[in-house]
């Protein structure tokens, strides 16, 4: 691939990448999106999330592309699949989906060197109404965020832009975790907050790539880790939602890398 991703670096350690960057953001980003669109209809009551991770991963392997998270850290899955009071990071297993379940799956691939992340919700059986009106503020929350994406802009814009929007709908946004910035590798800086102040954090610069992933939280914001390492739930058990969308700073605004290619990114759209 050359010598085109060692681009300049900010004094806050961000990469900024070239126009020819982005072409390499859009190929991964497309077919982690266009996986999520097919993984839906493997989404019903009585599916474990085992098998929807098998699907993913023969969808990664037959595009010819990587799954990022097999083996990242010892991790063995292609996908993380999280439900209802999982915020993140849950581990595909032989549980079977129950009528209302609500599940987030994170699908991350490796094309040509260049990293595709992005997450959604969907629903097995029938959507119950207060988690369909978490799904609806995280969606928008997530957009509220990117609409913030600018040069010159700041990151924390971003986290206030979704935090004020989250809280005025009586919910909570997660403290514990965050996006990051990507590219050629998994995680980069920055660490992209969900919450702040509206002036503060690194200013964003044109060529800068990095995830926005709001989880939000019906309950309180606190989470906890259980004793596998990986899943993080709501500490008072509270439903919890996330969308996830890998971002471009471009000169005039954003480019989203991981649209979804069906207009499935959301689960009652399609």
């Amino acid at each position: 691939m050359g010598e085109k991703h060692n681009g300049p670096v900010t004094r806050d350690g961000i990469r900024i990448h070239s126009e020819a960057d982005f072409a390499g953001m859009r190929a991964a980003g497309r077919l982690a999106a266009d996986i999520l669109d097919r993984i839906g209809e493997h989404v019903f009551v009585g599916q474990s999330t085992a098998e929807i991770d098998r699907i993913v991963e023969d969808m990664v392997n037959a595009a010819g592309a990587k799954s990022a998270t097999i083996g990242y850290k010892g991790y063995e899955h292609a996908s993380c699949i999280s439900i209802n009071h999982v915020v993140c990071h849950g581990i595909p297993s032989d549980k079977k989906l129950k009528d209302g379940d609500i599940l987030n799956i994170d699908v991350t691939v490796i094309v040509d060197g260049w990293f595709g992340d992005t997450s959604r919700m969907f629903v097995a059986g029938k959507l119950g109404r207060k988690a369909e009106r978490l799904i609806e503020i995280t969606h928008e929350a997530l957009f509220k965020g990117i609409e913030a994406v600018k040069p010159g802009n700041t990151f924390g814009d971003i986290g206030y832009a979704i935090q004020s929007f989250v809280e005025a709908q009586r919910m909570s946004v997660v403290r514990d975790f965050c996006g990051h910035g990507l590219g050629t590798v998994f995680h980069a800086p920055p660490n992209v907050l969900h919450y702040g102040r509206e002036g503060t954090g690194p200013v964003l610069e044109e060529g800068m790539f990095f995830t926005i992933e709001p989880m939000v939280n019906l309950g309180r914001p606190e989470t906890k880790v259980l004793a596998d390492d990986w899943t993080a739930v709501t500490r008072d058990k509270s439903l919890s939602a996330q969308f996830e969308h890998s971002i471009g700073v471009t000169a005039t605004g954003y480019e989203i890398f991981t649209l979804s290619p069906a207009g499935r990114f959301h689960p009652t759209y399609g």
